[in-house]
C-alpha cells in the first residue's frame, strides 16, 4: 500500500494535520493511522467523569475529516524504515510514503512509587477502553486519591467530587497548578476547592501504596495514612516516542522529537506535531514540558501547510503557553510568562493588575468578580504575560492576551485597545479590567 502522506496518531495533532494537508494539497491521497476507531477529545476528558457523565459523551468524531477524504487505517505503528519509507503496523501491514507525519502523541508517567502496581491504581489514560476501565471503578468507588495537582488532577478531581465522592489531591510543590499559576492565582483555586469539599494536601508527597492485592491505603512523606478505594495518577505525561528508539531520528534534551519552526525533524519528508514534539518557550527558547491541544492543532496546521514547499508566513515562534480551566464557578486563564517565570529567567519587568466585573452593570445577575494581573518588560513595556481570575469570560479574555502577545503588544498598545462591549456579555467600557490593569502598569512609570 501507499500514500501520498501518511499521519501517525488520530489526536487533534494527527486529524488537524491530515485535514490541512488534504485542503493545501487536494490531489494527494492522506492516511492518518490510528489505534483506535473512536478517539477521546483530550480536553473533555477529566468531564467524563461529571458535567458529561459517561464516556461516550466526549468522542472526537472522524466524519468531517472523511468528508475532506482523509482515508483511515485502525492499526498501531510498530515501526518505521525511513531509508524505504515504509511504516510497519501491527496486524502486518506495511505503507509506503511520500512524506510522513509523526502525530503520536504522548503516554502518562507512573512515577516509581512503592506499591504503584496494585489494582485500583491507574495512569488517566487518553484512550477510550481504558478510561471505561477508569470511570466504571471511580463510578463505584467512595474515596478517590489524585496524585498530582495539575490540570488534569485539578479538574478530574472536581468533576469526581461532583458525583459525591470523596476527593483527595496530593501535590508535591507548594500550590496547586505550580507550573501554570503565581502562588496567589493557586491560593485561590486551592481554597475555591477545599470550599467545595475537597481535601488538598500540598508541599508533600506520596511515598507508599498499601492494600492485599489492591490500594487500600496511601501513605504521605510525614506519615499521614489516609483510607482509599482508587487513586488515579495525574503527575504529567512524556513523548510516545519508543517505536524511534535506533531509527536515526533526532531527539531533544526531553527526550520528544526535535523539529524546526516548519515542523521538520532531521530526517528529510519526516515532520513531527504534538506531544511527540519537543516545544520550546516562546520568550526564552528552553524547552518547555507544556503539552495542550492547542498548541498541537497550531503546529499541525504548520506541518500540514508546508508538506510540499515552506510558506514562510507559516512557521512556529515557540511555545507561548495559553490554557484556561474552570473549577466549580472560578475560571483562569494563562498567557505567556507568569510572575515566578520571569523572576527565574531574570526579566526585568512591572507589573499591572486590575479587578473588576465582567458584566455592566453590577446588578446583572450572571456577572463575575474579575483580576487581572500582567507583565510588561520595563524595557519597552512588552507584554511578558498575564493571568486572569474570574467567570466563564475568562476564557476568551485570555485569548485577547495571546493575541497581544504573539504581536508585540505594549502598555501602551493595550490602554489604548478598542474593544467592543455590551452589558450582557462584556466588562463595562469605562473600567475594561485587561485596559485598566495595563494602566496600573503605565502608572508606575511615573
Amino acid at each position: 500500500m501507499k500514500k501520498d502522506v501518511v499521519v501517525l496518531g488520530g489526536g487533534p495533532a494527527g486529524l488537524v494535520t491530515a485535514a490541512t494537508a488534504k485542503k493545501n494539497f487536494p490531489d494527494k491521497s492522506i492516511m492518518v493511522v490510528k489505534r483506535e476507531e473512536t478517539g477521546m477529545v483530550p480536553c473533555g476528558i477529566p468531564y467524563i467523569f461529571g458535567t458529561i457523565g459517561n464516556v461516550d459523551g466526549d468522542i472526537l468524531g472522524v466524519e468531517p475529516f472523511k468528508k475532506l477524504g482523509v482515508e483511515f487505517l485502525i492499526d498501531e505503528a510498530v515501526g518505521v524504515d525511513f531509508k524505504s519509507k515504509k511504516v510497519k503496523t501491527t496486524s502486518g501491514k506495511e505503507i509506503e510514503y511520500d512524506k510522513l507525519v509523526l502525530a503520536l502523541g504522548s503516554k502518562p508517567i507512573v512515577p516509581r512509587i512503592e506499591g504503584v502496581e496494585l489494582e485500583g491504581i491507574y495512569a488517566v489514560s487518553k484512550y477510550k477502553l481504558e478510561l471505561e476501565k477508569i470511570y466504571n471503578r471511580v463510578k463505584d468507588a467512595k474515596s478517590v486519591l489524585i496524585v498530582g495537582g495539575g490540570f488534569i488532577g485539578v479538574e478530574v478531581g472536581d468533576e469526581i467530587r461532583k458525583q459525591g465522592k470523596e476527593v483527595t489531591i496530593v501535590e508535591a510543590l507548594d500550590t496547586l497548578l505550580p507550573g501554570a499559576l503565581d502562588p496567589e492565582f493557586g491560593a485561590m483555586l486551592e481554597e475555591n476547592m477545599k470550599a467545595k469539599g475537597v481535601k488538598i494536601f500540598t508541599k508533600t508527597k506520596v511515598v507508599r501504596f498499601i492494600g492485599n492485592g489492591k490500594v487500600e491505603k496511601v501513605e504521605l512523606e510525614d506519615g499521614t495514612t489516609l483510607n482509599v478505594d482508587v487513586v488515579l495518577l495525574a503527575v504529567g505525561y512524556r513523548a510516545n516516542v519508543d517505536i524511534l528508539k535506533d531509527s536515526g531520528i533526532r531527539f531533544g534534551e526531553t527526550g520528544a522529537i526535535w523539529v524546526d519552526e516548519y515542523m521538520r525533524t532531521n530526517i528529510p519528508d519526516v515532520f513531527a506535531v504534538g506531544d511527540c514534539v519537543e516545544h520550546r518557550c516562546f520568550f526564552t527558547r528552553k524547552t518547555s514540558k507544556l503539552m495542550l491541544a492547542s498548541t498541537a492543532s497550531f503546529e499541525a496546521r504548520i506541518a500540514g501547510t508546508n508538506l510540499y514547499g515552506l510558506k514562510v508566513m507559516r512557521k512556529s515562534k515557540g511555545n507561548l503557553g495559553v490554557f484556561s480551566t474552570s473549577v466549580e464557578g472560578l475560571t483562569l486563564g494563562i498567557a505567556g510568562l507568569t510572575e515566578r517565570m520571569a523572576q527565574s529567567e531574570g526579566f526585568e519587568y512591572i507589573v499591572g493588575e486590575a479587578e473588576g466585573i465582567d458584566r455592566h452593570p453590577g446588578t446583572i445577575p450572571d456577572k463575575s468578580k474579575v483580576k487581572v494581573k500582567l507583565l510588561f518588560s520595563r524595557e519597552g513595556m512588552l507584554l511578558l504575560g498575564g493571568q486572569i481570575a474570574g467567570g466563564k469570560s475568562v476564557g476568551e479574555m485570555v485569548n485577547i492576551l495571546a493575541t497581544a502577545l504573539q504581536l508585540g503588544a505594549t502598555a501602551n498598545d493595550l490602554y489604548t485597545l478598542q474593544i467592543g462591549t455590551h452589558p450582557l456579555l462584556t466588562a463595562p467600557p469605562t473600567a475594561y479590567p485587561i485596559i485598566m490593569a495595563a494602566e496600573g502598569a503605565l502608572m508606575k512609570l511615573r
